[in-house]
């Protein structure tokens, strides 16, 4: 016997798709039946599966997501599912982030946030409702050391997540933030450094999690897809932290 695919006939674009989540993202998506368009500056390395297509994407560019969006048009008059995994991390205090660094961030993390948003509305009304999912993250309620601009941007993140749960609610559109702790992804490796003792780091860092682990991208994919399937259709307006139980500790308990 065969269970029900939850996303079979829908569409679904995700955005920064080529990345270490984005791309957990849309293979999890995929596999419950849903037409992905992988939108980033670059194609993944892995083969696209099935059903899969890859699309380049800049989402500081209002025309870029525009194109994406009239391609998705043509080719399956609709928008069910919009995920904004495109992000980027500058590891800087506020003294040594220069405007360029500042606006750069902004740009990807929170203009990019607003801009595929914008353009998808009217496609995501065409079924009748849908579901979009930001990225936030852990570093929107507390701070790593050497992340201003980052936390000010998934700050910013959280905040229009719940405006646009407010204003598109009466639409059948649901907009929920995740909010990732320690992936193992990429982008982690980057924080960890290239330098010095970089296994006992890790493990340090693992150690002060509950669970003793990082996350792994199919976590990640695994919230968007119930997040954005109908088992999670009274959900909307939050930030759902995935961090390990992380968060849920006092720090100074590691002492």
């Amino acid at each position: 016997m065969t269970r029900d695919l939850q996303h079979a006939g829908r569409t679904a674009v995700v955005t920064g798709g080529s990345g270490g989540i984005g791309w957990a993202v849309c293979q999890r998506l995929q596999q419950e039946g849903a037409r992905v368009f992988c939108g980033d500056l670059t194609p993944s390395t892995e083969p696209l599966p099935e059903d899969v297509s890859y699309i380049e994407l800049d989402v500081t560019q209002e025309e870029s997501i525009q194109a994406l969006m009239q391609t998705v048009q043509a080719q399956t008059g609709r928008l069910d599912i919009l995920v904004n995994a495109a992000g980027i991390e500058i590891e800087k205090t506020v003294e040594e982030t220069s405007l360029a660094d500042w606006n750069r961030i902004f740009a990807v993390n929170v203009t990019g946030t607003f801009l595929m948003s914008k353009q998808a509305l009217s496609l995501i009304r065409v079924g009748g409702g849908g579901s979009i999912i930001n990225f936030g993250s852990y570093d929107g309620f507390i701070a790593d050391p050497g992340l201003a601009a980052y936390c000010a941007t998934k700050g910013a993140v959280h905040a229009l997540t719940r405006a646009m749960a407010c204003d598109h609610g009466p639409e059948n559109i649901r907009v929920n933030a995740i909010c990732p702790g320690y992936i193992d992804t990429p982008m982690l490796r980057s924080f960890f450094g290239s330098s010095g003792d970089i296994a006992s780091l890790e493990e340090e860092v693992r150690r002060v999690h509950p669970l003793r682990r990082y996350g792994t991208p199919q976590d990640v994919a695994n919230l968007v897809n119930w997040l954005t399937s109908d088992e999670a259709r009274y959900a909307s307006g939050q930030l759902w932290i995935l961090d390990g139980g992380l968060t849920a500790q006092a720090q100074q308990m590691q002492l």
